[in-house]
């Protein structure tokens, strides 16, 4: 894990990142952390004006998630806040602040269309521009050396920088986004990847960081790895599966996709994780422990991260008196459920 080799590439891991990886193994062999996006920055109700370390999930369960997810878009427009109006020196302290009691920190980064200057959901092509020799590779470059700027700022108590779990790009099997199916092709897709990865660590000096590959629901393993970059540019496998239809499909696709997934995982020897999941508004009152837990429970997993709680018509975890808390504090309490202060102790 360490040091990672191909023909033209070699990264040494700080060990604060191996550190970090391993930790995350350690994680799988106990049960699952749950995670969940912007769980401190906002909530149902509330937004976080810095001086005050809340979560929804924490009013209904007593303990915060035990991975924080944080968005990072627009900081490659050197902008104040992220794509979500959060300040990027909010998430500074809150990252700062997670990662001090224990907390797993994962970023994910929805960039703007680099050709269009439009948002990461218009789908101009733009991958092909910005590779080595395209004509905006220039201004890949810089957008890049903004991400490496802010992501070597987020040191400890001690100047340290933390380690954390980088996602850029995912759902890169789907169309809705420029880097995805029908925007650019696989290989384009694949040197988009090794590019960043190679230019964060020996241009920016970014080697705290863990990268994480994470497609949407995918149907065999040949779908899965069809954009892969390779071994050498990925440390962990995710997939991100919502519940969009019936509880049936849902489920069908989790039990098939993390099966496959966990196949995958044990031949390249890297953890996995349910990168993004959830069902709008949760809906099924028990949809925790009956749906979520009862088809993801001890399949190896290192984490699952729900998505963000932006407003009573968009959350993905419950708050107060939300239809899904009472079976979510059943949740919290199986042993192989892992929250913040069920993890702070592995190592």
């Amino acid at each position: 894990m360490i040091q990672k080799n191909t023909a033209n590439f070699t990264i040494n891991r700080n060990p604060a990142a191996q550190g970090l990886y391993t930790r995350i193994q350690h994680i799988a062999e106990k049960g699952y952390a749950f995670g969940h996006q912007d769980a401190t920055a906002y909530g149902i109700s509330w937004k976080n004006d810095g001086t005050q370390y809340k979560s929804d999930v924490g009013d209904v369960a007593g303990d915060h998630p035990a991975v924080h997810g944080f968005e990072i878009g627009h900081i490659e427009l050197g902008n104040s806040h992220n794509l979500d109006t959060v300040p990027f020196s909010l998430i500074k302290t809150l990252v700062k602040k997670g990662h001090k009691k224990g907390g797993i920190i994962t970023l994910s980064w929805h960039p703007d269309n680099p050709v269009s200057n439009k948002s990461a959901w218009h789908t101009r092509k733009a991958v092909k521009h910005i590779l080595k020799g395209g004509r905006l590779h220039e201004k890949y470059k810089d957008w890049l050396s903004r991400v490496a700027q802010f992501i070597n700022a987020l040191t400890d108590e001690s100047g340290k920088p933390i380690p954390l779990v980088f996602r850029p790009f995912h759902e890169m099997n789907g169309s809705w986004f420029w880097w995805g199916k029908g925007h650019c092709s696989p290989e384009e897709y694949q040197r988009l990847w090794r590019e960043t990865v190679s230019l964060m660590y020996t241009e920016f000096g970014v080697s705290h960081i863990l990268y994480a590959y994470s497609p949407n629901t995918f149907s065999d393993e040949a779908e899965y790895l069809s954009y892969y970059p390779g071994d050498a540019f990925v440390d962990i496998l995710g997939v991100d599966i919502y519940q969009h239809w019936t509880t049936a499909n849902f489920t069908k696709n989790l039990q098939q996709n993390i099966s496959i997934l966990g196949h995958i995982a044990k031949t390249k020897d890297k953890p996995y994780a349910l990168t993004e999941a959830g069902l709008n508004k949760v809906r099924v009152a028990d949809w925790w422990t009956r749906v979520l837990d009862k088809h993801i429970a001890h399949s190896g997993i290192a984490w699952a991260l729900f998505w963000r709680n932006a407003r009573p018509s968009h959350h993905f975890a419950p708050y107060p008196e939300q239809k899904s808390s009472a079976d979510f504090v059943k949740f919290r309490q199986l042993p192989h459920v892992l929250f913040l202060e069920d993890i702070k102790d592995i190592r």
